[in-house]
């Protein structure tokens, strides 16, 4: 898969998509991830990216121009499943969105930033719109990285054990159990058996009822959707 991201601070990106996970991806040739610096098609000597916004109010816009040059650019060179705007106003991402994501080829994260981009830049190229909740960051970027991050970790051949991703928490709708690893005791307290029994059907059936008792205690609002 492919993401190409447009940002005004690529710097931002390079170290949470240079690492653990997304660089093994990557080096398996599974996921590419292109920064494109927008200030490169910023307008004038000082490649200006935003203005002020008509109507008077705080600050400032991005400009279509700049942003339009660049999609035009990539969109010219190959065909997108999407062009992603990351925004406050667009819908919540969850398991099931990254689980769509991660069956496209190719996709594009425009980061927004200040008060957001011109709203013709919406209209005539965006077709998602993801937040990633329900709070105002400075700029899109950490978002996009969590994006690619949820998405890219689904691609078959990126996880060592391809079945792990199944049983994360949200795929189902319900939290992930408890889990435990050595020693079997530890500061007086032990593993529940069940789970050193060897019994991988009593193991399922204990990982399923803990599952729905962490939901209910913690995020009953999911098991409507359960």
């Amino acid at each position: 898969m492919r993401f190409d991201i447009i940002t005004v601070l690529p710097e931002l990106l390079e170290s949470p998509l240079n690492h653990s996970i997304m660089q093994r991806a990557k080096n398996k040739g599974l996921l590419e991830v292109h920064l494109h610096h927008l200030r490169d098609y910023g307008i004038g000597k000082h490649k200006q990216v935003d203005d002020y916004q008509f109507g008077g109010g705080a600050g400032m816009v991005m400009r279509p121009e700049p942003l339009a040059a660049c999609l035009d650019q990539l969109l010219a060179e190959r065909a997108y499943d999407a062009v992603i705007y990351t925004t406050p106003d667009g819908k919540r991402l969850d398991q099931g969105i990254c689980n769509r994501l991660s069956m496209f080829e190719n996709a594009i994260i425009i980061c927004g930033h200040y008060k957001g981009i011109d709203e013709r830049i919406r209209e005539k190229y965006v077709n998602w719109e993801i937040s990633i909740g329900d709070y105002v960051l400075s700029g899109g970027e950490l978002a996009a990285a969590i994006i690619v991050d949820s998405v890219g970790r689904l691609i078959p051949g990126v996880l060592n054990d391809e079945t792990s991703a199944l049983f994360d928490s949200f795929q189902d709708n319900l939290l992930a159990p408890p889990v435990y690893t050595r020693p079997a005791v530890w500061d007086e307290r032990a593993v529940p058996e069940v789970l050193l029994s060897g019994n991988d059907k009593l193991i399922d059936e204990w990982r399923h009822e803990q599952s729905l008792l962490r939901t209910r205690e913690r995020r009953p609002d999911l098991l409507g959707e359960a």
